[in-house]
């Protein structure tokens, strides 16, 4: 009896002494901002298009969100707000939500991403440092909820039509002379033709935003349309030294080629949304806001990118207009060359103008009208850092910095502002994130 005592009791000291550490988890903002900077470096490594990397944004930051404000009254759920999107899970039994969220976020990306190995070495390395006097039942539990959370919320990525767009036909070039034309050094094709067809996050649909139309194709002499070719003719070929840093600062192309000779190589870049991704991680740390905030943040950023993406690109090929570098080739200089390397899609409205007014309003929501701030995010690709008075600002000179390039006419870059503000409006006011009298009385 002694001796079944003596193992009974030997087993449990054996069992706890496996399971023993805390049932917290202290995750700080950082974290996070490290694992949505690692998420931005795999974008550009496997070469997303802008669009593409939009949606690989959204879903993430959404599962996040979602799992840190059902543990904060403060804030309210997406469910029931996002096009399609349900209730996530609850926890069944004592879980860390920040973990959770975290493993989520991870999650969702990895799945949304071509090297996943980069994502899951990242993991490794992190929850080794995150897992120390913790125990394993609750680190595990709480993992174990992120996946739980993370599959409900890709089970509703499914249903937004990006799989069935990848097998619909090529985008198709004509001869029309008012139409895209592909733009070298690549000729690429067309990139997302089909983009319309994504399901929206906030915005009723993909043509809920559309601009004025576009001014007459017309190169007759003097004419409106041929006067707005020549701007972009004369500005590329008088650019100060300022305006090429600007467009360089924004180029944000996810693949440029360069040409020398026979040898073709190409440069990776962050994508324009991630630019303003990069921007949310500058003003949080600014501000030092806690999880909780910094989720928000990113997760409203990303789901007014991710819509004015599609607002953007259903405009873009219904509108089909050729780019100024087709047609100052064609009838003013053959051997002129815009500062930027051509995008490979129509030209109006412009994606900069459109994405990044609406990332600005969205971010204006929740930091203020006059946030300064030092943007470095370009430093890694070589460039300097550029100080703006307000994330308006940034926007303002994003849209411009289009012109500067040689890549778009003022009408694009002006009209594609205004329909990136009314998007960004709309989704701030439609999207209900905060519990404001709980808010109010906690100040």
């Amino acid at each position: 009896m002694k001796k079944n005592f003596f193992i009974l009791v030997l087993s449990l000291s054996i069992f706890s002494a496996c399971d023993s550490g805390k049932e917290e988890i202290s995750i700080s903002s950082d974290v996070y901002h490290d694992t949505m900077e690692k998420l931005s470096e795999v974008i550009v490594h496997d070469i997303f298009s802008p669009p593409v990397a939009s949606r690989i944004y959204a879903y993430p930051s959404i599962a996040m969100y979602e799992i840190l404000a059902q543990n904060n009254s403060e804030y309210k759920a997406f469910a029931g707000q996002l096009a399609q999107m349900t209730a996530i899970p609850q926890p069944e039994g004592n879980v860390s939500h920040e973990l959770a969220a975290l493993e989520a976020f991870i999650k969702v990306g990895t799945a949304l991403i071509f090297s996943e190995d980069k994502m899951d070495t990242y993991k490794a390395e992190l929850y080794k440092d995150l897992k120390r006097g913790v125990k394993s039942s609750y680190f595990d539990a709480s993992v174990a909820y992120g996946d739980q959370v993370a599959a409900h919320i890709l089970a509703w990525a499914d249903g937004d039509n990006y799989k069935q767009t990848r097998t619909f036909p090529k985008f198709t070039v004509t001869d029309d002379p008012t139409r895209w034309q592909p733009t070298p050094p690549g000729y690429m094709e067309a990139i997302e033709p089909h983009w319309t067809k994504i399901r929206p996050f906030v915005i009723d649909s993909a043509d809920q935003f559309v601009p004025v139309r576009p001014t007459p194709f017309d190169m007759k002499e003097g004419s409106p349309f041929y006067k707005e070719v020549m701007e972009v003719y004369t500005v590329g070929n008088n650019l100060t030294e300022e305006q090429k840093e600007i467009a360089s600062f924004w180029d944000c192309n996810p693949y440029v080629m360069n040409v020398t000779g026979h040898v073709m190589a190409a440069t990776k870049k962050i994508t324009p949304g991630g630019h303003w991704i990069g921007i949310v991680k500058i003003a949080c740390q600014k501000e030092e806001t806690a999880p909780m905030k910094t989720a928000e943040a990113y997760a409203l950023t990303s789901i007014a990118l991710a819509d004015g993406f599609i607002s953007c690109w259903d405009e873009k090929f219904r509108s089909n207009l050729i780019r100024p570098e087709t047609l100052i080739n064609k009838h003013i200089d053959e051997e002129w060359l815009p500062l930027l390397q051509t995008p490979p899609f129509p030209e109006y409205t412009s994606g900069h103008s459109v994405i990044s007014n609406a990332a600005a309003v969205a971010l204006t929501s929740i930091f203020g009208d006059n946030f300064a701030f030092d943007d470095d995010t370009e430093v890694k690709y070589g460039l300097p850092v550029r100080s703006f008075t307000s994330f308006i600002d940034a926007s303002e000179e994003a849209a411009i910095s289009r012109m500067y390039g040689g890549i778009h006419y003022m009408p694009a870059i002006a009209n594609g502002v205004t329909q990136g503000r009314a998007l960004g409006n709309f989704v701030v006011d439609k999207l209900e994130m905060k519990n404001e009298s709980l808010a109010q009385n906690n100040q």
